[in-house]
């Protein structure tokens, strides 16, 4: 931890994040800009809001898992198998497509949860959403919270995850590591978070969501 995580709230254990997120409001606009009706790539690169007005978004799903472990809650993260077609080797939050037989996010994200990582949906506890999250991708991902209880197990799926690791609330909501960096994309500067934790480099949409929850649950 840094020394600005003094200027943060001192509870980081899962009792504190249910309650953030159960008394949070996804839908409540951040202000009267369009561009904070909902979260994305765009925040950081306002020319994607035309690009994305042009295309047809994919809805998908993604479980923010927080483990109910003590007075420092993890967060459970994944690394994508280098073999995936999309995304290889980067850091992720377990999901993907909204499936029509789903019927929620929720079930979506947790079914994802089950076949990526084995995390059984007895222990995962929704406890509320995010703002749907735009990316550039084409995908309209919503980003679930959830508490998982004690007696879990991890195992990861080899087609679709190389790795399962856990990273401390607290490291993830202090400000002080929400790094901005941006590269050059088909001829196009991008900007985006980058959170590095040990070994594993938190990038992309997997550090804006995150973004996202520290803005809204913890600002």
């Amino acid at each position: 931890m840094s020394s600005a995580a003094s200027a943060l709230p001192s509870g980081f254990d899962a009792r504190d994040f249910r309650k953030r997120a159960r008394g949070h409001d996804p839908d409540h606009a951040l202000g009267a800009d369009p561009a904070h009706l909902a979260h994305g790539d765009h925040v950081l690169n306002r020319d994607l809001m035309v690009h994305l007005d042009g295309i047809k978004l994919r809805e998908a799903a993604v479980l923010v898992p927080v483990t109910d472990d003590g007075a420092d809650a993890q967060v459970i993260l994944t690394r994508r198998a280098v073999a995936m077609r999309k995304h290889s080797g980067q850091v992720a939050f377990p999901g993907g497509a909204i499936d029509p037989e789903d019927g929620s996010a929720e079930i979506a994200a947790m079914r994802e949860a089950e076949e990526e990582i084995g995390l059984d949906r007895r222990f995962v506890e929704p406890v509320g959403r995010l703002p749907v999250y735009l990316t550039s991708t084409g995908f309209r991902i919503t980003p679930v919270l959830a508490v998982v209880q004690p007696g879990y197990e991890l195992v990861a799926n080899p087609a679709e995850v190389d790795a399962v690791f856990q990273t401390p609330l607290s490291f993830l909501m202090d400000p002080a590591n929400h790094k901005r960096e941006s590269r050059v994309w088909e001829n196009v500067e991008r900007h985006y978070y980058v959170m590095p934790y040990g070994e594993h480099h938190i990038w992309g949409v997997t550090a804006g969501i995150i973004r996202t929850m520290y803005e809204r649950l913890y600002l």
